[in-house]
């Protein structure tokens, strides 16, 4: 079977991993653990995630004319992704600051830069291509653009709609496949994260999307089908990251016309081997070490 052509059109970052022993309160400074920059942003993680799990991945996004720009175009390259379709404007690349703590939960700021600049007009599906993916960190009105093009493609569409904000109708009604997490969910629904019901927020997105809905729930799994299907449990080294591997883990597979029931398992070991992995050995992740691990 050939490889699935996945394109990722979203954002680039280069992200700053500072340890820390606790997220810090209003006025404090912590002292940090250790530092690591590792590259980023959820489209750039999600086609590395596509790439490492067998997908022929396609990047589409921007980048800025700073030395941010060389790592990030370089690991591209060293993943295998395709990056034909990152542009280069001048001024700054997009980049995070994430604060991990021991247990592997984090905080982040994302600072969005070139990754606002992005053109879908320039976009060019590549040959062959099953799905598009999309995020929240480029501009909305980019989404759409692209979500429109693909349907009328008949190309799929996997929205991470995360980081959380107002969703254009037009978009989700275009959305085969849509991963949130639990406050994600929350905020399209306009419930209370703490009083949510997984499953019978999964049914009520599916009324307002083309196909399917799952809502990610870190360590007690997802909610798909009117079922929770429950995670791994590994020793967390880290969860940065964690829903990128999963959502990128899960399009390839159901590229390759697996069931979503058998793409959430497959993507549920991709993660759980994501945060158990030290940030510089998560390449050998690959898709048999996954299909080792199920």
């Amino acid at each position: 079977m050939a490889d699935p052509v996945i394109l990722v059109a979203g954002s680039l970052h280069l992200d700053v991993l500072v340890a820390a022993p606790h997220l810090p309160r209003m006025d404090e400074t912590v002292t940090g653990l250790g530092v690591t920059y590792a590259f980023g942003g959820k489209g750039g993680n999600q086609a590395v995630a596509c790439a490492r799990m067998g997908a022929d991945a396609h990047m589409a996004g921007a980048v800025g004319s700073d030395d941010f720009a060389a790592t990030i175009l370089s690991t591209l390259d060293r993943e295998r992704v395709d990056r034909g379709q990152v542009a280069r404007m001048e001024g700054a690349s997009g980049m995070s600051v994430a604060i991990t703590e021991p247990g592997g939960g984090y905080g982040a700021v994302i600072v969005s830069a070139a990754n606002l600049a992005f053109d879908p007009a320039r976009v060019a599906f590549p040959r062959g291509c099953d799905i598009l993916m999309l995020q929240n960190e480029i501009p909305a009105e980019a989404n759409l653009f692209l979500a429109r093009r693909a349907a009328s493609a008949g190309i799929r569409v996997v929205l991470n709609a995360a980081p959380a904000r107002a969703m254009d109708p037009d978009l989700l009604e275009l959305t085969d496949l849509l991963i949130v997490n639990r406050g994600e969910a929350a905020a399209l629904t306009g419930q209370d994260e703490a009083t949510l019901s997984p499953m019978g927020t999964a049914r009520a997105l599916e009324e307002r999307i083309a196909g399917h809905a799952i809502i990610t729930l870190g360590g007690q799994g997802c909610a798909f089908a009117d079922d929770i299907h429950p995670a791994h449990a590994v020793p967390v080294i880290s969860t940065h990251g964690a829903g990128d591997a999963f959502a990128g883990a899960l399009a390839t597979l159901w590229a390759q016309d697996a069931t979503l029931q058998e793409a959430i398992t497959f993507a549920q070991s991709a993660a759980a081997l994501h945060v158990s992995t030290p940030v510089e050995n998560r390449p050998q992740i690959t898709a048999a070490r996954v299909r080792l691990f199920l």
